[in-house]
C-alpha cells in the first residue's frame, strides 16, 4: 500500500512538473552584433574618434612633458618669482589636459555619449526581436552565453542567435 502510494504520489508530480515546464534558449549577442553591418560601421567610426582624441590628449601630455623638462634643466637658474610662475604655468596645462581627457573619454564624455548615441539603438532592436521570439516561442528564459561562462553547456538545438538575426533581415 505504501509503495503504491508513493508510485502514485511520483506519477502525480511528474504529471504535473512536465505540464509546468519551462522552454529555455540562449543567443550570442556577440556573435549576431558582428553579423550587423551598422554595428561594425558605428564601432569604426567611434574607434576613429577614440584614436583622433587620444591623441590631441597624448598630444597635450606630451606639450607638458616637454614644459616639465624645460624648467628642470633652467630651474638652477630662475627666481623664485619665475620658478613660482613656470610651475604654475605646467600645473594648469596639466588641469587643461586631464579637464580634456575627462571630456572625452570620462563617464559621461563625449566617447559615452556617441557610443550611446551609435549602438544603443541597435541593441534596443535586438532585444525588440528577441522579446517577440521568446513571445512567439513561449521561452520563458533567453539566455545570453556571450557575456561569459555563466552556462556551463549549452544545446546548439536552442541557440536562437540566427533567429534573431533573421527577424532582424540580415540572413
Amino acid at each position: 500500500m505504501r509503495k503504491i502510494i508513493s508510485l502514485l504520489a511520483i506519477s502525480v508530480f511528474v504529471a504535473t512538473s512536465s505540464l509546468f515546464a519551462q522552454k529555455y534558449a540562449f543567443v550570442d549577442t556577440e556573435y549576431i552584433l558582428s553579423n550587423i553591418p551598422s554595428y561594425k560601421a558605428a564601432q569604426d567610426e567611434l574607434e576613429k574618434l577614440a584614436e583622433e582624441w587620444k591623441a590631441e590628449v597624448e598630444t597635450k601630455y606630451n606639450e607638458i612633458d616637454k614644459m616639465y623638462r624645460s624648467y628642470q634643466a633652467e630651474k638652477v637658474l630662475l627666481s623664485q618669482d619665475i620658478k613660482a610662475k613656470r610651475e604654475e604655468e605646467i600645473i594648469e596645462k596639466e588641469r587643461e589636459a586631464k579637464k580634456l581627457q575627462n571630456e572625452y573619454f570620462g563617464q559621461e564624455g563625449l566617447l559615452y555619449k556617441k557610443r550611446e548615441e551609435k549602438i544603443k539603438p541597435i541593441q534596443e532592436e535586438i532585444y525588440s526581436a528577441i522579446e517577440e521570439l521568446s513571445n512567439e516561442r513561449g521561452y520563458a528564459i533567453i539566455f545570453d552565453t556571450s557575456s561569459g561562462p555563466t552556462i556551463l553547456y549549452s544545446n546548439p538545438r536552442y541557440d536562437v542567435s540566427d533567429d534573431v538575426l533573421t527577424r532582424l533581415g540580415y540572413k
